[in-house]
């Protein structure tokens, strides 16, 4: 079967046996191309399986599932108290599409734990996106967002139109500060105001800059939270003096676990359901499995209007 693969940090399509041993075999209808592939692939680290750990497609019965990316022990302390996420077999190893094989390819074989059936309305070819609005919902659940909170988002990339579905889902005010014109107005399609002057209870940062940190804490009240949604893979510089000056929270936030009983990618993919506009927003761009450089290239290139880069298997 066809895969997309890495080398030296270029992406191409080979020829791989298809997945084999214990799991539940799904046939993939949609990967969708994260900023941390592309990062990893600039900082040439060695991913030796398919990439793609944004994916969604029909199970072998038939069921159509978005794919919660995690291959956890379900045993250690973390597991038992449903932060899987932080499972003692470690972020690379967990992970589908980093240290096992990811949803750029024609099947993928995962566990059945990973697995979540997809509400009526909601197309597997759509339900890639699952997995980025996990990130935000759990994100702001861990920011403890109050009913009639004011929220603001820094960076208008996947993860940041995310954060805005999820706040306006929850029927809060949010205002998104956005670099490209395209990310706007994705935002005002999702019900965002594209001024975000004053100041808010709970200001996101998804761009993951020390730029981006800064304009957060400016636009946070006094006794406010700013959360940190975004990956920093350059560091960060922290204006403290403000910070303490305005006694900020500042709250971390990384992937998705489960929340009681309830998984924050269900929650997700109903959000998906319940809202055809975010799929329609998010999604600039759908490209055949074949063409994966070209679609890593267009992912890159966010002057092109490029939000959420889907590859077709």
């Amino acid at each position: 079967m066809k895969a997309v693969r890495c080398a030296e940090g270029h992406v191409h399509v080979a020829e791989v046996e298809r997945p084999s041993g214990e799991g539940v075999r799904v046939r993939i209808a949609s990967a969708g191309i994260c900023g941390s592939d592309l990062h990893l692939l600039a900082a040439g680290y060695p991913i030796t399986a398919n990439l793609g750990h944004e994916m969604a497609g029909i199970a072998e019965n038939g069921q159509a599932v978005a794919i919660e990316p995690l291959a956890v022990c379900g045993e250690c302390p973390a597991c038992a108290a449903g932060a899987y996420h932080h499972c003692a077999l470690g972020a690379f190893a967990i992970t589908l599409g980093l240290g096992r094989d990811g949803g750029m390819a024609e099947e993928v074989i995962v566990p059945e734990r990973c697995l979540v059936p997809l509400p009526a309305g909601l197309s597997a070819k759509d339900a890639c996106l699952a997995e980025p609005i996990a990130v935000a919902v759990h994100g702001i659940a861990r920011a403890g967002v109050r009913p009639g909170d004011r929220l603001a988002v820094v960076g208008g990339g996947s993860i940041g139109l995310s954060a805005v579905a999820v706040a306006r889902g929850m029927g809060l005010p949010v205002a998104l500060a956005a670099r490209h014109d395209a990310q706007r107005l994705a935002g005002e399609r999702l019900g965002a105001t594209a001024d975000p002057a004053g100041e808010h209870e709970v200001v996101i940062d998804c761009a993951g800059t020390s730029e981006s940190i800064a304009q957060a804490v400016r636009l946070a009240r006094t006794g406010g939270t700013v959360l940190t949604l975004a990956t920093y893979w350059g560091g960060l510089e922290l204006p403290a003096f403000e910070v303490a000056a305005k006694e900020l929270k500042i709250v971390a936030s990384s992937s998705y676990a489960r929340n009681g009983a309830v998984r924050d990618i269900d929650i997700a993919a109903s959000l998906l359901a319940g809202n055809p506009r975010i799929a329609e927003t998010i999604i600039s761009h759908r490209l055949p499995l074949e063409a994966a450089s070209e679609a890593f290239d267009l992912a890159r290139d966010r002057t092109s209007g490029a939000i959420k880069v889907v590859l077709e298997p």
